[in-house]
């Protein structure tokens, strides 16, 4: 008779990813962010997006994560791309002078928006 001796698998844990504390400012613009994509409503932050590559970095990871809540969603989309909402919020400060810092609440991020679109001239033709 035949003896099969089965080895042990070799089991190699990853370490648990820590999660950087982000500034709230951040925390509350991509929030605002996902919910603006989630609407298909980014044609204005578009506009503050240099080369359009961080954009495309944030859209990609939030299509591949769709099934997160939103509030996992803002917080592992940080890990990854806080440096492309930076980026983003780099611009707009440029551009129209919107501190983010200040920016506290969602609603602060909704008004601003509403506003910057209220510039956008319309035409009849």
């Amino acid at each position: 008779m035949y003896k099969i001796v089965m080895p042990e698998p070799e089991r190699v844990t990853m370490p648990a990813r820590e999660i950087p504390d982000q500034p709230d400012y951040l925390v509350n613009f991509a929030n605002f962010y996902i919910a603006s994509f989630e609407r298909d409503d980014l044609e204005i932050i578009s506009e503050y997006d240099g080369d359009g590559h961080n954009m495309v970095n944030i859209n990609h990871y939030l299509l591949a994560n769709q099934p997160f809540s939103r509030k996992n969603l803002v917080k592992h989309v940080l890990i990854d791309h806080a440096q492309n909402f930076q980026a983003i919020l780099d611009e707009m400060t440029k551009a129209t002078g919107v501190v983010p810092e200040d920016m506290m609440t969602y609603e602060d991020w909704e008004n601003w928006y509403e506003g910057q679109r209220a510039k956008i001239q319309s035409s009849l033709s």
